[in-house]
């Protein structure tokens, strides 16, 4: 493959996984909706799931994001011992990003309950 080649697939990746996500996001919603709406129909009753508060979400994205860092984490620090690598240090370090990204989730978390509590 020569580099214009090269190029224009890595165009193509870029911009057509997002939209084949989105597409796919899209399709799962049309059928949820669309099972939920024959059984309607057929007059079959429906438990509705309870939407999650916005403290739960913050939670549940920072538990998720400071996981994800700590096992990225651990694993390119494995690899630096094992294999005696230095650069995967740096490579390690890189999972700070996330990990403060989870932070900030939890004290989103932390200050929406402190709010409601205040407000009520």
């Amino acid at each position: 493959m020569d580099g214009g080649s090269v190029g224009f697939v890595a165009v193509i990746m870029i911009f057509g996984f997002p939209l084949a996500g989105l597409y796919t996001y899209y399709r799962v919603r049309k059928l949820r909706t669309d099972e939920r709406l024959a059984a309607l129909a057929r007059g079959a009753a429906i438990p509705m799931e309870p939407e999650l508060s916005q403290a739960a979400r913050s939670r549940r994205a920072g538990i998720l994001l400071i996981c994800g860092a700590l096992g990225y984490m651990v694993t390119f620090g494995a690899i630096a011992r094992l294999v005696s690598e230095p650069d995967a240090w740096a490579a390690a370090a890189f999972g700070i990003i996330p990990l403060a990204v989870g932070l900030g989730y939890f004290l989103d978390s932390t200050l929406i309950r402190r709010d409601l509590r205040a407000a009520s």
